[in-house]
């Protein structure tokens, strides 16, 4: 049963997604490609209008140069569902060529209710279950939950720009849950499907890997049940793979050539990430083929994953896999091959989870200056589609929620285990509380300020002034470049929380009820 606290937020999580549904969407009525929003709705009249062995091949039917599917199977058949409700409900809809470019009144509303449906049924119950799976307060749990469903970035993304990122990011946000629940089982399967539906999910992918792994070669009690208990898990991820992806078995490199596009470059749009940063000073696009950038963008994603990871291997905990899922993730946005501006989503929702972590007195602050930055790093995206109201309102009442609940407050996170006394962030004039306060206090709140003032700025100057004719790009690349080096700090502040986390002897701040049983 739901708590009257648990059926407000989700009312409220559900009625400002509606409320962003009737902002623009992505390229409104802008031909010839028109946008992610003509996209998804053309991979609906794909899927529903030709064989299966069609969908990513190049036909005379379906050209790939006008928005090709380029996800894993799951999506399409998600399209093909849709497409299918669109048959019943207009046919014009997904008429086969004539249908292009179709953006009315009624195909909008059927559209946003589209996403809408998926929030209801999959997104916002997957964020409640891993509220509930949890061991902290009830109050907690509720504020959490409220967080997570008025977080800028997703509704921005998925109810304004237009996507399904609620699929995917539900599907993960219940493999984890799972995983609090420990059932490894369930976690593998459901991470699975968010792997299927889209391929970012990789980001997260090493996490899973190596704690389950060390799950069962360093907590079994003898090498023949954690070969009996990895086999299970292998099983469970072929298994779910193979009724996914069969139908594709015969064209399966077509396939994985649309979904991984090495020929598309290191990056294409400006994108708050370290290879677009360094772009800026030296032009490594042109400088290095494809082949080359692609081999060292993989070479150091991998490098600088491994390390959080072994650790979630070595101490295969519930605090340490969360801790890794954000850094990892972190780390592929900043240093993997194409990255979009909307795959920093992959990277806030495991911000969220870290907030039930102890990471020291500033953990809380420097993850919510962390969230919000994410979703001013996607301003050029959403600048251009217009959401300029929509992005203002949204932020204002994330930020207004996040200091009501005492966000912004330096202090460890209270949680069951814990309950040392909360300190206050240094903006009481008495004394009393500006003696309390240590030089690091005052720097990390100064830098957070300057931070956002900066941000704002360059926002505003966006919005207000023209750039030189010579450097038309101007705003967007100081958006991407300012975010990045945000980022590259936020990493190494992240990092050092896991190994801090690692290094202490109890090694457990944040456990879920089964874990405190077992101790």
């Amino acid at each position: 049963m739901f708590s009257i606290e648990e059926i407000l937020v989700m009312v409220f999580g559900l009625l400002i997604r509606a409320m962003t549904s009737v902002h623009p969407h992505s390229g409104q009525g802008v031909p010839p490609m028109f946008g992610d929003y003509e996209a998804q709705r053309h991979w609906q009249e794909i899927t529903v209008n030709l064989p299966i062995q069609d969908w990513y091949q190049n036909t005379t039917d379906n050209d790939l140069m006008y928005w090709g599917l380029d996800y894993p199977p799951l999506t399409a058949y998600h399209s093909w569902i849709v497409g299918k409700v669109a048959q019943f409900y207009d046919p014009s809809f997904v008429e086969l060529q004539t249908s292009r470019g179709t953006e009315n009144y009624e195909h909008k509303i059927f559209m946003r209710n589209s996403v809408l449906i998926v929030d209801v049924l999959l997104y916002i119950p997957a964020v409640l279950f891993f509220c509930r799976s949890l061991f902290i307060s009830e109050s907690q749990k509720q504020v959490l939950l409220a967080a997570i469903l008025l977080y800028p970035g997703q509704i921005l993304i998925d109810n304004g720009h237009f996507q399904y990122n609620n699929i995917s990011l539900g599907l993960f946000v219940l493999a984890v849950a799972f995983i609090l629940r420990d059932r490894n089982f369930l976690a593998s399967m459901a991470f699975v499907l968010a792997l299927s539906y889209k391929q970012m999910e990789l980001y997260h992918a090493l996490p899973f890997f190596f704690y389950l792994l060390g799950l069962c070669l360093r907590k079994e009690p003898n090498w023949l049940s954690a070969f009996v208990n990895l086999a299970k898990i292998g099983l469970v991820v072929i298994a779910t793979f193979g009724l996914i992806w069969w139908p594709f078995f015969p064209q399966i490199e077509q396939v994985l050539t649309r979904i991984f596009p090495l020929n598309r470059g290191l990056f294409e749009d400006k994108v708050a990430n370290f290879w677009c940063a360094l772009n800026v000073l030296f032009k490594i696009k042109t400088l290095y083929t494809s082949d080359f950038l692609a081999l060292t963008s993989a070479v150091t994603t991998l490098a600088l994953s491994l390390p959080s990871n072994l650790a979630l291997f070595w101490r295969p905990t519930k605090s340490q896999f969360l801790c890794s899922l954000l850094n990892t993730s972190l780390v592929f946005f900043l240093f993997s091959y194409q990255v979009h501006e909307k795959s920093i989503l992959l990277v806030a929702i495991p911000a969220f989870m870290m907030l039930t972590v102890n990471q020291g007195r500033f953990s809380r602050l420097v993850t919510t200056w962390f969230l919000l930055t994410t979703t001013f790093s996607m301003w050029p995206l959403l600048k251009k589609d217009g959401l300029y109201l929509a992005f203002l309102a949204l932020q204002v009442i994330f930020a207004t929620f996040c200091h009501y609940c005492g966000f912004f407050e330096f202090g460890e996170i209270v949680t069951a285990t814990n309950n040392k006394k909360i300190r206050a962030s240094p903006k009481p004039m008495s004394n009393t509380d500006l003696m309390k306060t240590t030089c690091y206090d005052w720097l990390i709140w100064t830098l957070f300020n300057f931070s956002l003032v900066g941000f704002v700025a360059i926002i505003s100057a966006s919005v207000y002034v023209e750039p030189p004719a010579k450097l038309p790009d101007l705003w967007t690349l100081m958006i991407s470049v300012y975010s990045a080096g945000h980022f590259l700090g936020f990493l190494l502040y992240f990092l050092n929380c896991q190994y801090q986390l690692y290094f202490q002897q109890t090694n457990q701040d944040f456990v879920t009820g089964s874990e405190k049983k077992n101790k």
